[in-house]
């Protein structure tokens, strides 16, 4: 099913975006497996992963939001500004897992394997920001983590 490896493509993309160690690029989106010549995505399908793909732009916007943030040099208003951030993309990641989740059982997909996939969408605004703190304490003072490619 093509859903799913666009699903996947979602994820991956959403984990590896932002590019923080000094000269590192960011690693390319894997692209989605080409479905077979005779299978046409149906028009749900289509939707859903212009959906994913919508998502998938947020988490980027989210990081490049995060770094800014967290390079602050008031720590406490970092902090702070990273905590909002968070929480208000919070809420997109829990609403688009659901979705995904519904979506894929409804096509098809085990719901016990979806599931851990929806779960780990959800946590995406945390690891996210977890990358970035790691980044930025790990960048040499004065120095800021690389820009998101």
């Amino acid at each position: 099913m093509r859903l799913l490896s666009s699903a996947a493509a979602v994820a991956v993309l959403a984990l590896t975006t932002p590019a923080f160690a000094a000269g590192q690029a960011a690693a390319p989106a894997p692209q989605a497996a080409p479905a077979p010549a005779q299978e046409a995505d149906s028009p749900e399908e289509a939707a859903f992963e212009a959906k994913g793909e919508a998502f998938g732009e947020r988490m980027e916007a989210m990081a490049e939001e995060m770094q800014a943030a967290a390079t602050q040099a008031d720590k406490a208003k970092a902090k702070t500004d990273l905590d909002a951030i968070q929480a208000r993309n919070q809420a997109d990641a829990d609403t688009f897992a659901d979705e995904f989740l519904a979506f894929v059982v409804s096509q098809g997909a085990p719901a016990d394997q979806m599931g851990a996939a929806a779960q780990q969408i959800k946590a995406y605004p945390a690891m996210i920001r977890a990358k970035i703190e790691e980044a930025v304490a790990a960048a040499p003072a004065g120095a800021a983590p690389a820009q998101p490619q």
